[in-house]
């Protein structure tokens, strides 16, 4: 590496020159040598391997070498984690056992009621499963290539207009923020939705370049899935990929505008498709909507999942809002981000990430309107200020992992503004911003590492003392010999991701399991089994034996069914026990809870009803339809001591009125341990 790796000789420094900047550069990006100087090209082998020939000769084995570490490390320990999530991996299952069952995302094969969030990640693990069976990795393993997928995609767009070095530090930055490395091995939608944002970002750049209404209609369709994993999160990245567009694609104001609707057109008609069908089919023809009180998806939308998580108003929920002083989600305000519970998890690099973004923003501010490096700015930092303004703020649900959102762009602001402000090193400005960055970094990272015991005292302060020196280094840089300066920015990049990499391979070391789960070494976060913080402390505690899969549960041990937050695996007699004639019944048990349900049907294969949905809050059945359910022999048993918080926040009472019938007018049976109702044993004649 020379003094010349970060510069990009095509880089505009003069607005006459900025003005060719709208349209895909034709240059050689940092590091290149002409094309002349190239060797011929091979066959396709060789194409793959050396990458355009206006690339650096290192640029494409160096991103081949990350992508397949960050494969590699994310993969080793995969399966440790059993089926992490079962109250999704339960909805896999289903989708692989029933079509029906996929296209809703149901929790059972027989259709009884979805999970609380539309089924777009399902549809990708089940089918997995349909090809390789149900397992652990059968189910991890998508996440994994989506993580791989990201890492691959930031640095592609990165790329394309700072260089290769820019790609590369994104990259990497991306692929060691603890947060990824656990949701790109888990099986929750964010690691989907993650993708999807990521790729409408590549696509906007692209929409940006060509003033191209297809590429936005691309973005669209990005924006669209995404919608179909997790509802409205997606939404957070849109004003900012309009208003990139909107002021920087070389052509007309009218045309702008109007790519801009196409692109939202496009967007509703790729969410909306499967929104309608939901809406329109008979409730009678499709499960019930998991997290909903009306069996809607548009009241889970813009309730539930929707604005009720930044009011903290959700019908039905098992927590109350937050609040200046501290709620039971977590405190709120500004400084969210770099709390004890969720700073560990994705903040290493954002102080960093906002200097680079201001001093990127301040450099190129008097170019004109049509420069695409301002553009990017645009996108990965609006990007990155909405969705952390709003995580800091909603008074409703937040789990630590959400942050995931946050790190393409974390990562992207990072690769790009620090080849920014290098290659305008001779500026004051850019000079003082890189060494604040590397200074920042460093402080940053000796204060979270001195959140745990983990490290020891040695791995801080080394990165205090490096990043430190570093940061300084940079500032006379122009006084220094060619050679030392690669060991400075060596330096740098060792200070600023010495952190999280250790933060990440903690993380891929350990087995995670349960609904909430945090990245990092063991004991970073409070509680066993991945499950640290982000739940209301009094209803933290649950019972469980064994995580389906192998994996321990984050619950205390006691041999119960299972709870809120995780499954159990149930025993052999058990297993036996509900598999008993199997064939003669629509679901061969019932329970309070979706955890609680899932363990059962992980266990058995066969489909278990989840009475009031994740909570147990759901009106799903009501008892009147349970009773009925009953009297036509669909259901044989009933789990007792299943977990759910019915009637609070609104909520349904149906769970607890189920379970007060059943225990009054039906024979107790103990399995191995485990107290079930026999629905077809009443002790008397049923009301």
């Amino acid at each position: 590496m020379d003094t010349m790796t970060l510069t990009s000789p095509g880089d505009p420094t003069s607005p006459a020159a900025a003005s060719n900047t709208a349209y895909p550069p034709t240059q050689p990006t940092s590091g290149s040598a002409s094309t002349g100087s190239l060797p011929p090209r091979g066959g396709r082998l060789h194409r793959v391997w050396r990458g355009a020939d206006t690339d650096p000769a290192w640029a494409r084995p160096a991103l081949m070498g990350v992508l397949l570490a960050t494969l590699v490390l994310y993969t080793w320990n995969l399966t440790a984690s059993g089926y992490a999530n079962s109250f999704y991996s339960a909805a896999v299952q289903a989708g692989s056992e029933s079509w029906k069952a996929f296209f809703f995302g149901s929790s059972d094969a027989a259709n009884s009621i979805t999970v609380d969030k539309p089924p777009a990640s399902l549809w990708v693990m089940a089918l997995s499963v349909r090809l390789l069976g149900l397992n652990s990795f059968a189910i991890l393993f998508p996440q994994v290539l989506m993580g791989v997928a990201t890492v691959g995609v930031v640095y592609t767009t990165v790329k394309r207009h700072f260089g290769a070095a820019a790609g590369l530090i994104a990259g990497v930055a991306l692929a060691l923020t603890p947060v990824a490395a656990l949701m790109f091995t888990f099986n929750n939608p964010d690691a989907l939705l993650t993708l999807l944002m990521a790729l409408g970002a590549w696509a906007t750049m692209k929409a940006i370049e060509q003033a191209s209404p297809k590429w936005m209609m691309i973005v669209g369709v990005f924006i669209g899935l995404g919608f179909l994993t997790k509802t409205l999160q997606v939404l957070l990245v849109v004003p900012f990929f309009g208003l990139a567009y909107l002021v920087a694609a070389p052509t007309t104001l009218r045309k702008r505008i109007i790519h801009s609707l196409m692109a939202v057109g496009t967007m509703v008609l790729s969410a909306g498709w499967w929104v309608a069908i939901v809406e329109l089919i008979p409730a009678s023809a499709r499960p019930y909507i998991g997290g909903s009180q009306t069996n809607s998806f548009l009241e889970l939308t813009f309730g539930y999942n929707g604005l009720g998580r930044l009011s903290g108003d959700e019908t039905g929920s098992v927590g109350g809002g937050g609040g200046a002083a501290g709620g039971q989600w977590g405190e709120t305000g500004l400084f969210r981000m770099f709390s004890s519970s969720v700073g560990g998890q994705v903040s290493w690099l954002i102080p960093s990430a906002l200097i680079l973004l201001a001093a990127g923003l301040w450099l190129r501010g008097r170019l004109p309107r049509t420069d695409l490096r301002r553009a990017a700015y645009v996108v990965w930092g609006g990007w990155l200020v909405v969705t952390m303004l709003v995580f800091s703020f909603m008074a409703g649900i937040f789990h630590e992992y959400y942050t995931v959102a946050l790190a393409p762009a974390i990562a992207a602001l990072v690769g790009m503004g620090a080849v920014e402000v290098w290659e305008r090193r001779d500026s004051a400005v850019a000079t003082v911003a890189l060494s604040a960055a590397i200074a920042a970094a460093a402080t940053w990272s000796f204060i979270l590492l001195s959140r745990t015991t983990a490290y020891g005292e040695w791995l801080r302060v080394s990165v205090l003392a490096l990043g430190m020196a570093a940061a300084l280094l940079v500032l006379g840089l122009r006084w220094f010999h060619p050679r030392a300066v690669p060991l400075v920015l060596a330096a740098a990049l060792v200070a600023g991701l010495a952190g999280p990499a250790a933060y990440t391979v903690s993380t891929t070391a350990q087995a995670h399991s349960g609904s909430i789960v945090t990245a990092g070494p063991a004991g970073s976060g409070g509680g066993p089994g991945g499950m640290r913080g982000g739940m209301p402390p009094q209803q933290q505690g649950q019972t469980g034996t064994t995580q389906p899969g192998g994996a321990p549960t984050g619950g205390t041990t006691g041999g119960g069914m299972g709870g809120l937050l995780d499954a159990s695996t149930p025993s052999t007699a058990v297993v036996a026990a509900l598999s008993q004639d199997a064939d003669q019944f629509t679901w061969v048990a019932a329970a309070v809870g979706s955890q609680t349900a899932a363990g059962l049907q992980l266990g058995t294969g066969l489909p278990v009803m989840a009475i009031g949905g994740f909570n147990g809050s759901d009106p799903s059945p009501t008892l009147a339809q349970f009773q009925q359910y009953v009297a036509n022999g669909k259901i044989h048993y009933f789990a007792s001591g299943g977990r759910g918080f019915g009637n609070q926040n609104g909520g349904s009472s149906s769970s607890s009125e189920i379970a007060s019938w059943v225990e009054q007018n039906f024979t107790a049976v103990t399995i191995d341990g485990s107290t079930f109702y026999d629905l077809t044993q009443p002790l008397s004649a049923t009301s």
